[in-house]
């Protein structure tokens, strides 16, 4: 099969680094006023960020700017509420909790936002193929789906 042809399994990768804490070059820290992260390493065709939740701590609504990629919780429980919009347009959420050891797959235009409902500190793993170089973060309002902004890698995370 030709190499261009070859498809990184984002989850997978996520796993490894899991299962490899002890050589991350930095331990998870947690931070009361926002959420920690920390890329743990970039390749040419991924990357791969340690964020830490506190209870209540959360993402916006948010896409990747056209990566692809996976999430592994490491430890604790976090909730993902995904965005869809049917036919008529109007955006639904379907929420999923994913406990210690479990991870999720999703594609380019996958929108979504992360949040920790429990009582404890989370800790997660991040794959995005190809890094990440945008990411547009949205709100649901009263014509659906609305931008609010678009940030870049680089000059504001």
């Amino acid at each position: 099969m030709p190499l261009a042809e070859v498809r990184l399994d984002h989850l997978a990768i996520a796993r490894q680094f899991g299962d490899a804490a002890d050589r991350w070059p930095v331990a998870p820290r947690f931070d009361p006023v926002e959420r920690w992260y920390h890329r743990l390493a970039s390749a040419e065709d991924h990357e791969v960020w340690l964020l830490t939740w506190l209870p209540g701590q959360t993402t916006e609504i948010h896409d990747h700017g056209g990566s692809a990629g996976a999430f592994h919780v490491y430890g604790g429980t976090l909730t993902e509420d995904t965005v869809t919009t049917g036919g008529s347009g109007a955006p639904r959420i379907v929420s999923r909790e994913l406990g210690e050891g479990a991870g999720r797959r999703f594609g380019s235009h996958h929108i979504h936002r992360i949040v920790n409902r429990s009582d404890r500190p989370a800790i997660s793993i991040h794959v995005y193929g190809p890094a990440l170089t945008t990411m547009t973060k949205y709100r649901i309002g009263p014509a659906g789906l609305e931008v609010l902004t678009v940030e870049r890698a680089g000059a504001q995370w």
